[in-house]
């Protein structure tokens, strides 16, 4: 395993893998589902972490969601910045602030492949907290074309590592 960079002390606490406990999601547009997902960020020794994650379907097992990116911290601040590609062509770049348990973050600038489906995605804004029993809690809202700024999911995982 690579040394920490300095500069990731403010989210060093997300290194690991992370196993959802309860995964759900909601939207005006669609039906309520259920999933489960795992979570990696991995230091490198650079001033940022590698991510990925992967989403099954709790009953069948078969893949529903993929994403891969790089969350960079800002040396000497607490100021952090997301991008993440999704395999279903969206590109998210979000900005925000790590706290001494949390991650705020909103988005910056959000592309997608030329024939991505509709409705589009305008904005999305995710919570990371630490909760104290060592859970990691992440709540995502999501803005389209069709539908403001809305909750869309929330999930609980554990640290599996």
């Amino acid at each position: 395993m690579a040394k920490v960079h300095e500069a990731l002390k403010p989210i060093q606490w997300l290194i690991g893998r992370w196993e959802s406990v309860t995964a759900t999601g909601r939207y005006p547009t669609i039906k309520d589902f259920s999933y489960n997902e795992i979570l990696k960020f991995e230091s490198l020794g650079q001033p940022l972490l590698n991510y990925e994650a992967n989403s099954r379907h709790p009953v069948s097992g078969a893949p529903m969601h993929l994403e891969r990116g790089f969350l960079r911290i800002k040396p000497g601040t607490n100021q952090v910045a997301f991008m993440v590609a999704h395999n279903f062509g969206l590109v998210v770049l979000e900005e925000g602030e790590a706290t001494e348990q949390g991650l705020k973050l909103a988005s910056k600038s959000i592309d997608r492949m030329s024939f991505g489906k509709d409705p589009a995605v305008k904005a999305v804004v995710k919570r990371y907290h630490l909760n104290a029993d060592g859970t990691l809690e992440i709540q995502t809202d999501m803005e389209t074309d069709n539908t403001p700024m809305t909750n869309h999911l929330n999930v609980v995982y554990k640290r599996c590592d």
